[in-house]
């Protein structure tokens, strides 16, 4: 067997700074993702766990988990209590989330939006089970430390859907809730000194103002507009008519 890949690197350069990224089939059927990096690639199963593998039988290693959890609150009359994931746990599921991180990477280059959703939604769970059930909190701030990336991936996503939708007040809307919900995380944490230093928050910032320069003018923003030109211009015929046309868009709602 040739285990040498030269020839596929050869094939498909690597770009500094760039997500270079390819989807296909492979040899089993399955839908594969590669990432190129500097010193070979990555491939990825496009569904499920990321290397393939089914932990304990199991989807996930999450899932594997959650399983246990439900089996320890049916054992203890209902009661989570007593039931702590340790260091080797946490170490585990956070290397499981860094598979899903690489791939929703690849994703939103390829911008398979509903895919990222999936991924980032299933990781933020993850990290929400771990802070509850995580036997300390320097366990659980190993995975809580990497939210605020993913909840910038997954409204870049979230939104971009909404945008091609060209629906420029939901998407403004995502924008919003994702910086505040960014906030509250920092604030929670009692870290409020890194809001301002966030490049996350900086960066939904950024993209909600560009939103907003490009989003289209509403009927009532143009009139009002129209109406500021004609009275500038003291056209004060134009102006009755475009006050009219005002009125009759308050009236008819």
């Amino acid at each position: 067997m040739n285990f040498d890949i030269s020839h596929l690197l050869e094939q498909w350069d690597y770009q500094p700074g760039q997500v270079v990224v390819r989807r296909f089939i492979g040899r089993d059927g399955i839908e594969k993702i590669q990432l190129r990096v500097d010193l070979g690639l990555l491939q990825m199963n496009a569904h499920g766990r990321p290397d393939g593998k089914r932990p304990f039988g199991h989807p996930t290693l999450f899932d594997y988990f959650v399983q246990k959890l439900g089996k320890h609150v049916a054992q203890h009359g209902g009661s989570q209590e007593g039931f702590c994931l340790k260091s080797e746990d946490c170490a585990k599921l956070q290397l499981e989330a860094l598979q899903f991180h690489h791939r929703y990477i690849c994703l939103l280059q390829l911008e398979d939006y509903a895919a990222v959703v999936r991924d980032t939604t299933r990781n933020l769970k993850l990290f929400d089970f771990v802070e509850k059930h995580a036997e300390s909190e320097e366990l659980a701030w190993s995975l809580q430390q990497f939210r605020p990336q993913v909840l910038m991936i997954h409204a870049r996503a979230t939104a971009t859907q909404k945008l091609q939708a060209e629906d420029f007040a939901m998407t403004t809307r995502e924008i919003e809730a994702a910086i505040e919900t960014l906030r509250e995380f920092y604030l929670n944490h009692s870290r409020a000194d890194l809001i301002e230093q966030s490049p996350e928050i900086q960066s939904l910032q950024n993209w909600l103002e560009e939103v907003k320069s490009k989003r289209p003018l509403t009927k009532r923003e143009q009139l009002e507009i129209d109406l500021h030109d004609a009275v500038k211009r003291e056209d004060y015929e134009k102006a009755a008519l475009v006050r009219d046309a005002l009125r009759n868009l308050k009236s008819s709602k």
